[in-house]
C-alpha cells in the first residue's frame, strides 16, 4: 500500500468548447480531500489542484466501469467512477506544456443590455454636465454674490453629480468582469492613489490659502467671505465629493477607478472658467483672478497626466493580452 500525493496540474485560463456538458449548472464539484490555491506567474494565471488525503494506489485497471460502482481508487470514496467508453474524452496533462484554458464568455443576452448604456451613459453626463455650463445663461441663474447666487450655482453642479453618479453605475455594469476578481485591488498602484490624494490636498491648501492671506491682509484689496464662496465654494464642494468617490471606487473594487478623476477633473476645469466669468461680473480683485487662472492651468496639467495614466494601463493590459495569445498559440 503506497501513499499518492497529487502533482500539481497547471491550468492557465481556458478551456473546453462544448465537449461535454457540466453538470451542476457548470461548476465541478471536487471532493473535499481535493482544493485549489491560484498561482500567479507573469500575465498568467494558474491554477494547482493539490490532495491532501493519502490514497490507497492499486497498480491494476487505469479506469473502473461504472457498471459495477467502482471507484479509481480502490478502498475509497475519493474519485468517482469512470465510464472506459468516455475515457479517451478526458484530457490527460503529461507535461507543462499541456494547458486546458478556460474561458468565460459573456452570453449574449448580458451582451444585448449592456450596448446601449455605451451610448447612454455618456449622453447623460453630457446633458447634466457640459449643456447647463456652457449654453445655459448665468443671468438666468446667478442671481449675485449673496446666498441664493451661492446656492443656485451649487444646484448646477449637483445635477452634474446625480449624472456623474448614474454614469459610474453605467460604466461599472459594463466594465465589471462576471466572476469578481478578489485581487482587482492589486491592480491600483499605491502610486497612482498617492498622485491623486496629493493632486486634491493642493486642489484644496490653495483656495485656503488664499482666503486666509485675504482675512489677514497680506492680499489687498480684501474679498468679503460670501463673493469668496461664490467663485470657490462649488469647485471646494465638488472637489470634496471627488475624494469621496475615488476612495469608494478603491474599496468597492469597481472598474471605474480609472476614470472617475477623469470625469471630475473635465469639469472642474469647465467650473473654474465659469469662476472666471463670474469673476468679471462681479467686480472681484485681480489676485483672485489670477489665481482662478492658476487653478484652471493646474488642473489642466492633473487632467494630461490623468490621460496619460489612462493610455499607460490601457498599453499594458494589451501587452499582457497579446503575450498571453502568443504563449497559447505557441502551445
Amino acid at each position: 500500500m503506497a501513499s499518492l500525493v497529487c502533482s500539481q496540474f497547471k491550468l492557465s485560463n481556458a478551456y473546453i468548447r462544448n465537449r461535454r456538458q457540466v453538470h451542476n449548472n457548470g461548476q465541478i464539484r471536487l471532493p473535499k480531500s481535493f482544493y485549489w490555491t491560484p498561482l500567479h506567474s507573469g500575465c498568467l494565471e494558474n491554477t494547482v489542484l493539490r490532495c491532501t488525503k493519502n490514497l490507497s494506489w492499486e497498480a491494476s485497471l487505469p479506469y473502473a466501469s461504472a457498471e459495477d460502482g467502482a471507484s479509481i481508487f480502490k478502498g475509497t470514496d475519493v474519485v468517482e467512477a469512470i465510464d472506459t467508453e468516455e475515457a479517451s474524452q478526458i484530457p490527460i496533462l503529461q507535461s507543462d506544456q499541456d494547458v486546458v484554458e478556460v474561458i468565460n464568455e459573456p452570453s449574449i443576452q448580458s451582451t444585448t443590455f449592456k450596448l446601449p448604456m455605451w451610448l447612454l451613459g455618456p449622453s447623460i453626463l453630457l446633458v447634466t454636465g457640459i449643456v447647463p455650463t456652457l449654453w445655459l445663461p448665468l443671468s438666468s441663474v446667478f442671481l449675485g454674490p449673496n446666498i441664493a447666487g451661492l446656492l443656485s450655482l451649487v444646484g448646477l453642479d449637483c445635477i452634474f453629480n446625480i449624472g456623474a453618479m448614474l454614469f459610474f453605475l453605467m460604466a461599472d455594469a459594463c466594465g465589471r468582469p462576471e466572476v469578481n476578481s478578489s485581487d482587482l485591488i492589486r491592480q491600483i498602484p499605491t502610486s497612482y492613489r498617492f498622485w491623486n490624494l496629493a493632486a486634491s490636498t493642493v486642489g484644496f491648501l490653495v483656495p485656503l490659502a488664499l482666503l486666509f492671506a485675504s482675512r489677514r491682509g497680506t492680499l489687498q484689496p480684501q474679498m468679503p467671505f460670501i463673493l469668496f464662496a461664490v467663485l470657490l465654494g462649488p469647485y471646494l464642494l465638488l472637489l470634496s465629493v471627488q475624494v469621496l468617490t475615488e476612495m469608494l471606487t478603491w474599496h468597492w473594487k469597481s472598474p471605474v477607478w480609472l476614470v472617475a478623476p477623469v470625469v471630475y477633473e473635465g469639469y472642474r476645469v469647465l467650473q473654474l472658467m465659469r469662476g472666471l466669468q463670474l469673476a468679471g461680473e462681479i467686480t472681484a480683485p485681480g489676485w483672485m483672478v489670477q489665481s482662478l487662472r492658476g487653478l484652471v492651468s493646474w488642473w489642466v496639467l492633473v487632467l494630461g497626466i490623468q490621460l496619460m495614466r489612462v493610455a499607460w494601463f490601457a498599453g499594458l493590459n494589451f501587452a499582457n493580452n497579446s503575450r498571453y495569445e502568443a504563449s497559447a498559440d505557441n502551445q
